[in-house]
């Protein structure tokens, strides 16, 4: 079993910034792939980001690229998404999974994994 556990949301104004955390326990986990998603109210579930734990690749989805960055920490079992230039249709729960197959999908049906999410809301 993985335990994911997020962290980091809360209320931010349009073209501020937040960190979300992911902290990462249970099993080995070094051939995952981490992701972050995201809902909506009313919304499907769609993919944000994702990072080979090993590899360091990444993947994301196209309206994020160029403002949102994920990455890892080995030593903290973490991995983050930084998020700039927040607009006001950022605004969902994200969160966190793990895909066992090691590979980089937008699929949440790949993911295996999942935190309970954290809220991020921002205003315009």
């Amino acid at each position: 079993q993985v335990q994911l556990v997020e962290s980091g949301g809360g209320l931010v104004q349009a073209g501020g910034s937040v960190r979300l955390s992911c902290a990462a326990s249970g099993r080995t986990f070094s051939s995952y792939v981490m992701g972050w998603f995201r809902q909506a109210p009313g919304k499907e579930r769609e993919f944000v980001a994702a990072i080979n734990w090993i590899y360091g690749s990444t993947y994301y989805r196209d309206s994020v690229k160029g403002r949102f960055t994920i990455s890892r920490d080995y030593a903290k079992n973490t991995v983050y998404l930084q998020m700039n230039r927040l607009k006001p249709e950022d605004t969902a729960v994200y969160y966190c999974a793990a895909a066992t197959s090691g590979r980089l999908s937008s699929s949440t049906y790949e993911y295996d994994y999942w935190g309970r999410g954290t809220q991020v809301t921002v205003s315009s």
